[in-house]
């Protein structure tokens, strides 16, 4: 054997990240290893807080120092020894930008081939690729330019023009808007009798300075009394130099200042009074120069065989692969073979009923790590180390098999797989098993297992003991207190679908990704005033956020201990005046290094409790603030319930916390720390209060060990006994299994769904087997 065949080992030593406790492990490369264990036991932390993350950095190092610069900085894991890493590359779930112009297109390069394809073969013929491109306005201008010849200043007359594909009036956006000016301002008043309405716009700041110097109307007017050009300056004057009180100011119309500051920017990302607002104020409507497709009627009328760009676009990506198949044009063979490899593995991985134009902030979890997956299908690169994070959220049974080919694919040809996963059908794949635990948090990190599946199943850890789990079906189903009707639904692929969902009882909504589970759900239900949603959207919060302040605990804790102590309540925040003033309440302090990876150290003042030591004298049910909020849920649970330290409000969100199963969670963890599923259940207890009287829930089993779902389950079970009605988005068998009602959408995805394929019991589902998941679910429960 030749001395270099011998490093087939990733070997990892005293691994100390997060909460991992000096793990030692070797993984085979080119193999596919399962990494298992319960949400938190460390699982991320060792593969991609360690393994991947120094892979990564040491790649980067490779780089030069300016380029580095551009770079993100990646600290050291910390870890004694790592030996025999390859190159990483990580398929996560982090949702794709926002940006309104992020197309599915644009970020898998299918949309770049396209262009040049229509630049080639298109007819008429109207310019280079980028004519096609929404992003590229078209631009002209001539002028003189002064150039040096021989010595001499020479004037030559130049022009220069771009041609774009860029709709003029949208601006590539596909939607315009239109302002509700009733919501602007209040007629009947003056500016200086507080007319304006827009949150922030007062008339005591800079902006009343401005409008009473600013002369372009009367401030004491009504502004409905305006006249025309009045009018057009306080809501549509372009950006203009005035002098206000000696002071140099620039003065803009309402319209474009709102624009700027409020619609640059993704809704969600909001403040909520200000969401509120431009909800209130802003209709989006489908822009009618360009019909949506974000195109200039050149880049419209140019075709190939009577398809123009934007019906590309359009259309379903599995239709496109097969137009695209009928193509055959010898000149561009080479660009045709990449975009139809491109399009096929779209088709391949599950997502075919997609189209390149659908922006690409709508995409799930799932299918936003599915898209990123495409890239790396059919790669010539070996010897690599590929990382998935649950590769199964999001994916019907039907699909999970078609998952497992892909990830053996990448195996066979001589990768190393790393997987992170709870789902039974993908752990059975593995050749290699790392089972961490035996619990989550500071109860984990420690490794239980590592072997093969079938020595797992006999192992005696959790997840081997629960790895054969099955739910049964109930006996008997609860009945309907009432039904909530949807009529005619058709936002996406729906096809004018009419439903009666009951009320009062556990709903499971079903169906292969792409059939249209969510456009039903949360097109027809979400914006309703008592329903409670809690979806797949990332929670936003930075380190310095924790459970104590997302769920919005710290304040009843705060004030607890400032009436205890007779002081103000600002002093228990690590955001405010209680901070430590060496790392100003962060715990560490950072040494920045330049183009190296900067180094955070635990603070040598406050020896990372991250309050000032004066704040720390203060008690309450004799403990400082800094010991309440390492304490983890559970054990807060009873210190707030009774005696000195009773606390209700603090309490009862406590027991929320406590009930989705994140009692091992300390309450002043970083939320950067906690893992996806983890998230989810702590967006899931902060609205566990809420008034609403129906819940909407999407795929609360993503992260939850296969133990921890019937936990979950009897979390649904207490909600709908306690009067609520709760519909579930799921596609774990556990969850229909339990459900008293199952509404299947399909029998496909995209234009082959659309369609309720079956409403009934599971029961019902069973018997039937007609549809995908009645025959995936009779497979489970083993009927």
């Amino acid at each position: 054997m030749h001395e270099a065949d011998a490093h087939d080992l990733i070997r990892v030593h005293g691994a100390r990240e997060n909460n991992l406790k000096d793990v030692s492990i070797e993984i085979p490369k080119r193999r596919l290893s399962v990494f298992t264990g319960v949400s938190g036991s460390g699982k991320s932390s060792l593969v991609f807080d360690t393994i991947a993350a120094e892979s990564q950095r040491m790649i980067n190092e490779t780089y030069s120092s300016f380029i580095q610069g551009f770079m993100p900085t990646l600290a050291r894991p910390d870890v004694d020894v790592l030996e025999g890493l390859t190159t990483a590359i990580i398929v996560d779930q982090q949702r794709m930008g926002a940006d309104p112009r992020s197309t599915v297109g644009t970020a898998t390069d299918a949309s770049a081939m396209l262009r040049i394809l229509f630049s080639r073969l298109g007819t008429p013929h109207i310019g280079s690729p980028q004519a096609f491109s929404f992003n590229v306005a078209s631009i002209s201008g001539a002028g003189a330019v002064t150039t040096e010849k021989n010595g001499e200043k020479v004037k030559e007359r130049r022009s220069f023009s771009i041609v774009g594909g860029m709709c003029p009036r949208c601006e590539g956006r596909g939607a315009v808007t239109d302002f509700d000016l009733t919501q602007l301002y209040d007629a009947d008043k003056s500016l200086n009798e507080g007319a304006l309405v827009l949150p922030g716009y007062s008339m005591e700041g800079w902006y009343g300075r401005i409008f009473r110097g600013c002369g372009f109307f009367d401030p004491d007017k009504p502004v409905g009394k305006f006249t025309k050009k009045e009018m057009h300056d306080l809501l549509y004057k372009e950006p203009t130099k005035i002098k206000v009180e000696g002071i140099n100011l620039t003065y803009e119309g309402l319209i474009p200042r709102i624009q700027k500051s409020m619609l640059s920017k993704d809704i969600d990302a909001l403040q909520p009074h200000i969401r509120a607002f431009v909800e209130r104020v802003v209709t989006f409507t489908t822009c009618p120069e360009c019909d949506g497709t974000r195109l200039s009627e050149a880049a419209r009328s140019s075709k190939i065989k009577g398809i123009s760009i934007a019906d590309c676009c359009a259309m379903q990506i599995s239709d496109l692969a097969e137009w695209v198949g009928g193509l055959d044009e010898p000149s561009v063979a080479p660009l045709l073979a990449s975009l139809r490899h491109t399009l096929d593995s779209f088709v391949e991985i599950g997502l075919g009923y997609l189209s390149l134009e659908r922006p690409s902030g709508t995409l799930s979890g799932g299918e936003a790590q599915r898209t990123k997956m495409i890239r790396h299908l059919g790669s010539a690169l070996t010897d690599v180390t590929y990382v998935f994070d649950e590769p199964s959220i999001g994916l019907h049974p039907h699909d999970i098999q078609r998952m497992n080919d892909l990830l053996k694919q990448l195996r066979d040809k001589g990768n190393t797989v790393l997987v992170v996963e709870h789902k039974p059908e993908m752990i059975a794949i593995a050749d290699h098993v790392v089972d961490l635990g035996p619990k989550a948090g500071t109860e984990g990190g420690q490794v239980m297992f590592e072997g093969t599946v079938a020595g797992l199943r006999k192992s005696g850890t959790l997840t081997g003991r629960h790895l054969d789990d099955r739910a049964s079906l109930k006996d008997d189903v609860r009945k309907a207190s009432g039904f909530l009707k949807i009529a005619d639904a058709n936002a996406h692929n729906l096809r004018n679908v009419s439903v009666d969902i009951p009320l009062g009882v556990l709903v499971v909504v079903t169906g292969v990704a792409g059939s249209g589970k969510s456009s039903l759900i949360h097109g027809s239900l979400a914006k309703k005033d008592d329903v409670v949603s809690v979806d797949q959207t990332p929670i936003r919060g930075s380190r310095r956020s924790s459970p104590a302040t997302y769920t919005g605990l710290l304040e009843p804790i705060r004030k607890a201990f400032a009436k205890a102590n007779g002081v103000k309540p600002a002093l228990f925040s690590a955001n405010s005046e209680g901070a430590c003033p060496n790392c100003n309440g962060a715990g560490v302090t950072y040494v920045d290094l330049g183009v190296m990876a900067g180094i955070a150290t635990t603070c040598e003042v406050c020896e990372g409790r991250r309050f000032d030591d004066a704040v720390l004298e203060y008690q309450f049910g004799g403990r400082d603030i800094s010991e309440v909020l390492s304490m983890p849920v559970a054990e807060a649970v009873e210190f707030f319930a009774d005696g000195d330290a009773k606390t209700p409000a603090a309490h009862k969100i406590l027991t929320h916390l406590s009930e989705v199963g994140l009692g091992y969670v300390s309450l002043g963890q970083p939320l950067t720390t906690l893992s996806g599923g983890e998230r989810q259940r702590l967006k899931l207890a902060t609205h566990m209060g809420d008034k609403g009287g129906l819940y909407v829930l999407d795929e609360p089993t993503t992260g939850l060990h296969l133990a921890d779902v019937d936990h979950l389950l009897a979390l649904l079970d207490r909600l709908v006994e306690a009067g609520k009605s709760v519909i579930v988005i799921e596609h774990h068998q556990a969850v229909m299994a339990h459900a008293d009602w199952i509404i299947d959408l399909g029998p496909g995805a995209g234009h082959d769904g659309g369609q309720i394929v079956f409403e009934g019991t599971p029961r019902d589902l069973i018997a039937d087997r007609s549809t995908l998941t009645g025959q995936h679910l009779a497979e489970y429960v083993r009927a």
